[in-house]
Order: C-alpha cells, then structure tokens, then sequence
C-alpha cells in the first residue's frame, strides 16, 4: 500500500492487534483485495470471543492469524477506550457482510455462502435473491460437515471461481476452517459472519438500533432465548469486565501477525 493510502497502527489490546478501521475503509480494503489479486482473511472479535481465545489456543491462533481482525462487539470498543487503545468504532459482522454482497452486486463480483442448516441457507439465498437480484452466487453450501470433508469443500469452493466466501458458522469452526483451508479456496476475501446467515433468512431476529448503540445487542439475544443464552452471556461479559481490570494493571504482551493491512498477502494458512 501507498503512504497515502497506508492503515493506521495496529491497537494491542488483550495480546490481539486489533485494525483500527472504518467500516467504510475495511470495505475499500476488501475490494482493492479483489483487485489486486491478494487474498484477505477477516475476523472479528466480541467479548465473548476474547474470552474464549484465553482458553482456546487454537481458536486464539486462528484469529490471530487472520489479515484484518476487527471489533464486532461495542464491548471491545470501549475497553479500547479504557485500555488507551483506541478503536474508530465498531465493524459488526453482519453490517459488514451486507456492504460487501451490495458492493460484490454492484462490481460484478461472485460469492460463496458456507454455513448454517440447509433449511436456513435455502431460505436466506430466497432473500439474497430479493434484495440482490444482480449478485452472483458461485455456489452455496450448509455448515454441517465433518473434519474430514474439509479439504474437499475448500475444493469445491476453489471450483466455482467465487471471490468472496461468507462463512455463517460458530467459533471456532469457521475460524479453524479458514486457517486450514482459506488460501486453498481460491477466493479473495474470506469473511466470518457468524449468526448473520440466521438473521438475515429471518429465523431470528437482529436488536433494534438503540439496543446495538448501547452496547447491549447480547441481551436482546439473551431475552430470545433466555434457556440457553442467559447464563452464557453474564459469565462471558462478568468474565470480559474482569480481563480488562487486569489488562489496565498488566497489558498481555500481543501475539505476532504476519499478515494485514499494512502487510504483504498471505502466503499460507
């Protein structure tokens, strides 16, 4: 990247370096991705997510070795605030995967949609096709799959020519998946969108503005499904407040990423 065009420092906050961008400049980062040939691994972190990475090694070395990593929960945006590591504000997922299958419409570029019960993928594909009638779906696949087919559905990914793959899988399944297998997908953006698949088919439902501003999204989903949802939420959050207290006193030295913003194309995964 140009100086003019060069990202700003990576913010180090919970030994994650974090790409203090825009949703507007992680888009344009996407699209110059598709142009210029370079492949681009996203992800993001929440709360939740943070704290799972402390118990899951495998799960914290697949985030960390993403291109992009960005801050999907308001959470992580104010502990920036906190821990003097700011951040511009918060890139959600799924606002995020909605710019980018208006942007792929409008530029002509193919996607790939992996993830979710086939019932569910069948009914977010009739959305896509209203709303994005222009959009070109390379192929399409549900989530349900064992390790072992792995390699043959990055294969098949790799065969429809998408340049786009949208994962609608949980943590820490898409993340392993596109750490083993981003690069022998062929496409150039890969981008982990968790639940969004299950929203935007309308199986189940997105807080309202005002929830998401206030940063508390996580207990409109907990009131939706309070069984299986409640307690998670209060320990991951309780858990979360608790790392920050102690990120404050000691700051966790951060783990190195070779790829990025500021960085060359990947070169494995």
């Amino acid at each position: 990247m140009s100086a003019a065009t060069a990202a700003p420092p990576r913010r180090s906050m919970f030994g994650v370096e974090l790409d203090p961008l825009t949703m507007d400049q992680t888009v344009r980062r996407c699209l110059d991705a598709v142009r210029d040939g370079e492949q681009l691994e996203i992800g993001v972190v929440n709360a939740a997510k943070l704290v799972n990475m402390r118990r899951d090694p495998r799960l914290a070395g697949a985030v960390n070795g993403c291109d992009l990593v960005l801050a999907d929960g308001q959470a992580v945006v104010w502990a920036g605030k906190v821990l003097r590591a700011p951040l511009p504000e918060r890139v959600a997922g799924i606002d995020l995967f909605m710019r980018l299958l208006a942007e792929a419409e409008t530029a002509g570029i193919s996607v790939y949609l992996l993830g979710a019960k086939q019932p569910v993928l069948e009914l977010m594909l009739h959305q896509i096709r209203l709303r994005f009638p222009e959009l070109v779906v390379a192929g399409s696949r549900n989530g349900y799959f064992d390790d072992s087919e792995q390699q043959e559905i990055a294969e098949s990914i790799a065969a429809s020519g998408a340049q786009m793959l949208f994962l609608g899988m949980t943590s820490p399944k898409k993340e392993l998946f596109t750490a083993a297998y981003g690069e022998r997908t062929g496409v150039r953006v890969v981008h982990g969108v968790g639940g969004s698949f299950d929203i935007l088919a309308g199986v189940t439902r997105r807080a309202p503005a005002a929830w998401q501003r206030l940063g508390v999204e996580w207990l409109y989903r907990a009131l939706q499904e309070p069984r299986r949802l409640g307690r998670r939420y209060v320990t991951t959050n309780t858990l979360f407040f608790l790392m920050t207290a102690r990120e404050l006193v000691r700051p966790t030295p951060p783990a190195r990423r070779s790829g990025g913003a500021t960085g060359s194309a990947r070169g494995s995964s």
